[in-house]
This record gives structure tokens, C-alpha cells and sequence, in this order.
């Protein structure tokens, strides 16, 4: 009975700590992150829409890296004269980065 209770007790905290470094939701981290104040997911706004931008990287290789690099460090000139700042891993971390990137690239 005793190591019953350890077993459970221990399957609660796992599950707990589990539930405590899921990774964000693409609208959770797009709202969080801010993208939303320049970037629609369907038209221009300041920045490229999600879906401008997945249509001109469509079919290219290691895209997904090659775009988190430039949200990480932010830039200039791909899309006009309006700069896009840096996001730092304090404003979005690596993970959520990435699936964002990925989300933008399967936008219709």
C-alpha cells in the first residue's frame, strides 16, 4: 500500500512539472511574442503576411532554420524599409520560435 501511495504521489508531481514546460500554442507564442502587432497571418499590416511570407520560401530547403535566425535577429530590406527588430529568446524561447516558423510556412 505504502509504495502504492510513493507511485502515485511521484506520477502526480511528473505530471504536474510536464504539464508547467509545454511548449506554447503558434497563437499563444504570435500573441506573446507580438508578431501580431506588425504581421497578419493573411495580409500585409507593417510586415509580410504569414501567408506572403510561405509562399516565397515554399519548397525551400532548411527554410525553417534559415527564418528563425532572422526573427531571432531581426533585419531589414527582404520586404521593403521598415525594420523588423530582434525577438530574443526573453521574448519567445528556441521551441516556440520554431513552431511558429512552422506554422507561418504551412499558411495557406
Amino acid at each position: 500500500m505504502r509504495v502504492l501511495i510513493i507511485f502515485s504521489m511521484a506520477l502526480a508531481v511528473s505530471s504536474l512539472a510536464t504539464l508547467g514546460v509545454q511548449a506554447a500554442t503558434s497563437d499563444e507564442s504570435y500573441n506573446k511574442a507580438g508578431c501580431v502587432a506588425c504581421h497578419l497571418k493573411d495580409k500585409k499590416l507593417l510586415g509580410p503576411s504569414f501567408k506572403d511570407v510561405a509562399a516565397k520560401y515554399k519548397g525551400q530547403g532548411d527554410v525553417v532554420a534559415k527564418l528563425a535566425e532572422k526573427v531571432r535577429k531581426g533585419g531589414v530590406g527582404v520586404y521593403g524599409p521598415i525594420p523588423m527588430p530582434a525577438n530574443p529568446v526573453e521574448k519567445i524561447n528556441d521551441a516556440d520560435l520554431k513552431a511558429l516558423v512552422e506554422f507561418m510556412l504551412k499558411t495557406p
